[in-house]
């Protein structure tokens, strides 16, 4: 991922209005804008992704599109205190006990798009959410990102963002025995293909991943490489870098969607769950990040001071590590991808041209230097990862920290301290860090850690299958 020039810029932030109405033009204009375009949809979707990343929302008749930019849409502020299954955490107190109170979602600009894969004409557009007087709703993710860029941005930096998502394609039923199946086979009497960067693995479904690239193109996300990754049915499609990091973030979660919509399309189901298969590869968000000085140039190229800001901006992506884990890794399943000699981080460790490491420093040019973080998983809330990425670049620069010296060589093997392996460990350690009250707010910690804490206790109190087969 060259970082020569960046994609330009959206206007992606998150509209903050003063008012319970929009008072811009501009909002009404980008609709008319769209309708001037293209065909009237029958529905406009709105998407507000939750704290999870999970999208909810509503279908609009597209007749009422207008009242979306007019009046904002109002959707219960208790919508950031759900499970991953959807279900109200009341640990969270922000449920019925607050009298269950709207908040106020606003469209984000530059995100209204064509849904080419719906059965019907539709459209999508994005939501952010604020209190009724305007205030940001401290709940929303997309506010804590706005918060890091907003301290960069004082420093006089700009967050050059790309993301990588890893996904599998799957059958749409599971096999005989209840697991889900890649579409390519596992079983047989030799081996099973892993068949890393294969061509035949893209010319087999050349047409769905066509249909990806397209829809990526008429929705305005900046698609780049499709690669065969190393697992079967397992592909990986890069995201090009932007200069918006907001819009960055926007790019990962809408690029889920349309690759989970096509796939239904096309009779398969799209999973970007971290680690489907015991036996396979989990799929990762790696993220890429420069950052740009006021004249536009890359930082971490800049002769003389560009290496020790780079450092300092690893050194506290490493302190902050342990802290923020469970935005990388939010899923009970997903420490099962973080396993020696899986190329997904085990320690706390960076380094360069290293892809055994946590956060890796490419091969390039000084004017593409930029710093790979590679702990996410597919799952993870792009915009909370990037979020804590750049608070804990920020950690690092603000208070000049040293990193240790580069890992060379096999991580695994090396001593660096260890990412936990246990989601209680990693939702212990967030709860009780100062770093993330800091950086993030004392509730939104205490919502998130409660939330989470849910969670884990709910895959504890099961009794799995071998549980039976061996002690009943």
């Amino acid at each position: 991922m060259p970082l020569p020039h960046a994609v330009s810029q959206d206007a992606a932030e998150s509209p903050k209005p003063t008012t319970g109405a929009s008072t811009s033009s501009a909002p009404t204009d980008e609709l008319g804008q769209y309708l001037a375009q293209n065909p009237a949809p029958e529905i406009v979707e709105v998407l507000l992704p939750d704290t999870h990343g999970v999208l909810r929302g509503k279908w609009i008749p597209g007749g009422a599109a207008a009242k979306i930019w007019k009046d904002g849409v109002a959707i219960p502020s208790s919508i950031f205190g759900l499970d991953i299954w959807g279900r109200e955490v009341m640990e969270t107190g922000i449920h019925i006990e607050t009298g269950d109170k709207d908040g106020l979602c606003w469209p984000v600009p530059g995100t209204l798009k064509s849904v080419p894969w719906a059965l019907r004409p539709s459209a999508q557009v994005l939501l952010s959410m604020s209190e009724p007087d305007g205030t940001p709703w401290v709940l929303d993710p997309r506010h804590r990102l706005a918060e890091q860029i907003a301290r960069l941005k004082a420093l006089g930096y700009t967050p050059c963002v790309a993301f990588e998502l890893e996904f599998y394609l799957m059958k749409q039923a599971p096999g005989p025995d209840g697991v889900p199946e890649p579409v390519f086979a596992t079983k047989g009497s030799g081996p099973a293909r892993q068949n890393m960067y294969s061509m035949s693995d893209l010319d087999a479904y050349a047409g769905l991943l066509h249909e990806v690239r397209e829809a990526a193109r008429i929705q305005g996300l900046p698609a780049d490489t499709v690669i065969s990754e190393a697992a079967p049915g397992q592909y990986e499609v890069n995201l090009y870098h932007r200069a918006d990091p907001m819009a960055a973030a926007d790019d990962a979660i809408l690029l889920r969607r349309l690759i989970d919509g096509v796939a239904r399309k096309h009779g398969l189901r799209a999973s970007f769950m971290a680690k489907p298969f015991l036996e396979f590869a989990g799929s990762g968000m790696h993220v890429h990040v420069s950052l740009l000085n006021r004249a536009g140039a890359n930082a971490f190229g800049a002769p003389g001071t560009g290496d020790v800001l780079l450092g300092e901006a690893a050194a506290g992506l490493l302190a902050t590590m342990a802290d923020t884990a469970l935005f990388y890794v939010p899923s009970y399943n997903g420490f099962r991808r973080l396993v020696p000699g899986s190329y997904a981080p085990t320690g706390i460790s960076w380094g360069y041209d290293n892809r055994s490491v946590a956060v890796r420093v490419p091969n390039g040019p000084p004017k593409a230097r930029r710093l790979e973080h590679r702990i996410a998983g597919a799952d993870a809330h792009p915009h909370l990862v990037l979020a804590a990425i750049l608070a804990g670049m920020l950690e690092g620069i603000e208070k000049h920290l040293v990193p240790p010296a580069p890992l060379t060589g096999n991580a695994y093997e090396a001593s660096a301290p260890r990412l936990t392996y246990s989601m209680r460990k990693a939702t212990a350690n967030f709860a009780k860090s100062d770093f993330v009250e800091r950086a993030f707010g004392a509730e939104f910690r205490r919502v998130y850690a409660v939330m989470k804490e849910a969670e884990v206790a709910a895959f504890e109190q099961r009794i799995n299958p071998l549980e039976y087969e061996t002690y009943l």
